[in-house]
């Protein structure tokens, strides 16, 4: 039963983290879970805000005679990103996540688990209830809406935080201290079109469909060669439109910019004597899928089934176009970062393709430490969708978080690992998108280390957040605030 959860080490953190799991807080959804946050911490008895934009900041008094210490700032976010299996019934702006342990992890049901970044507002709020800590000034910063937008970050105003140190807790591998990140961009594009009533004669009609895949979060885990299931459908689909006279009606895969799509479908029709031509081709593709990403995707699935013929079709050439388009367009892993080895410097993301009446919609995440590499990758995107004859427009974009390897917060949390744990940490960039950079923007003289225990999958329903290693970051940071 998910209330288990709640008698795992440390109690007061899994007993927090519990709490928001039944708190429903899907980006863009943040009403409730910010007014649960703000009634937490008036019942401490503690100093509570909420600003213009929704974000929470609660702030907790020094120890006596630790008033002297820089103030630190805890931060996380409230909101998670909502993702599911297709068979799992799931509203996320209604229903509580359905938690279970799972050996020596958390996870959920056929949905995302909210460990990303539940757990590290967990964490902060632990620290704020607990009596038995030693510390200087304390505040917990709770913001809204990162995972599309970083609206709370970017909503944040000078002196609103007293904070010397930020202790961003949004990371996802303990025994790493993570001091820079990738900034991003979204690109976002479209094609308008007048649909084509007419549909050939003896055409029949087809749905494609690609599930399976594993998807996961864009930029923790693009590094590890997942299938990108529009990549994947558009690539059948050339061959399809090529070789055996299919037209194109519909299509849509992928549901979040931050997400790797792992499910995609499209309509299409063909002439009725290429049917069984068709479902060899099907097949021939899922053998193929299945034996280029062996060790990497274990269960991809892409099948085909007869539907009713549509209404209309997209014209030809844009249809070609868009086709080629996608085919060509960079996707992954683009370069990798020189001073940290094994760290990815700039991907793209293929994140959302979709069609509607009229117009396709594709969204694609660039991310990249570099903001120079950034702009080059939007460029060259730019380029084959212009080609293509589609509108393009940047937007989102938000600053890397540029690392300090000399930072004094950095040198305190490494010392105090070791004696804890008698091994180094590893100092570390983060491919992903943290608030650090933005808060940065804001805060330009702040100390910052980002920290969090080992959460694997995030932005897939295969998320799962490790028991003993949320143990490992409580004794981290009871014992760093101490020292600071």
């Amino acid at each position: 039963m998910s209330a288990e959860i709640k008698d795992l080490s440390p109690r007061a953190v899994w007993g927090y983290f519990y709490e928001l799991t039944q708190i429903p807080r899907p980006t863009g959804h943040m009403e409730e879970v910010t007014r649960f946050m703000e009634s937490f911490g008036k019942s401490l008895g503690l100093e509570t805000l909420r600003d213009e934009v929704g974000n929470v900041l609660i702030r907790k008094p020094a120890t006596p005679g630790m008033e002297g210490r820089k103030t630190v700032t805890l931060q996380a976010h409230l909101d998670m990103v909502p993702q599911k299996n297709a068979s799992v019934a799931h509203d996320f702006e209604k229903d509580p996540i359905d938690a279970y342990i799972e050996g020596d992890w958390v996870t959920a049901r056929g949905t995302t688990l909210g460990a990303d970044d539940g757990m590290g507002a967990a964490l902060a709020m632990a620290v704020l209830a607990d009596k038995g800590l030693r510390h200087g000034p304390i505040e917990a910063l709770f913001t809204i809406d990162e995972e599309q937008g970083m609206d709370g970050a970017f909503g944040l105003k000078p002196h609103f935080l007293k904070g010397d140190i930020l202790l961003n807790c949004d990371s996802e591998k303990e025994g790493e201290l993570f001091v820079g990140c990738a900034g991003g961009a979204d690109m976002n594009i479209s094609f308008q079109f007048k649909e084509d009533t007419y549909v050939p004669e003896g055409d029949v009609a087809v749905k494609i469909s690609l599930s399976g895949l594993k998807g996961g979060h864009s930029g923790v885990d693009i590094h590890l060669g997942r299938a990108n299931a529009n990549k994947l459908m558009f690539r059948f689909l050339k061959e399809a439109v090529c070789d055996y006279g299919a037209r194109l009606s519909s299509v849509e895969g992928g549901s979040l910019r931050n997400a790797i799509p792992r499910e995609a479908e499209a309509v299409v029709t063909i002439p009725g004597d290429n049917v069984e031509a068709l479902w060899e081709l099907v097949s021939d593709y899922q053998d193929m899928f299945r034996e280029e990403y062996a060790g990497i995707e274990e269960g991809i699935v892409f099948t085909a089934e007869m539907v009713d013929l549509p209404a209309t079709l997209i014209p030809e050439e844009i249809q070609d176009d868009f086709i080629n388009a996608i085919e060509g367009c960079q996707n992954g892993v683009i370069s990798m970062l020189h001073d940290f080895p094994g760290t990815v410097e700039a991907s793209s993301n293929l994140a959302i393709v979709k069609t509607s009446d009229e117009l396709i919609e594709i969204k694609i995440l660039v991310r990249s430490s570099s903001e120079s590499r950034k702009y080059a990758v939007c460029s060259s995107l730019e380029s084959i969708f212009a080609l293509a004859g589609a509108k393009v427009e940047e937007s989102g974009a938000y600053n890397g978080w540029q690392p300090d390897i000399h930072s004094p917060i950095l040198g305190v949390m490494k010392s105090t690992y070791k004696e804890l744990f008698g091994k180094e940490p590893e100092v570390k960039v983060m491919h992903a998108g943290l608030e650090c950079g933005i808060i940065q923007g804001a805060y330009p003289d702040m100390d910052m280390v980002s920290i969090g225990p080992d959460l694997e999958h995030p932005h897939s329903p295969d998320e799962r957040v490790n028991i003993v290693s949320v143990q490992k970051i409580w004794q981290l940071i009871a014992a760093v605030l101490e020292r600071v």
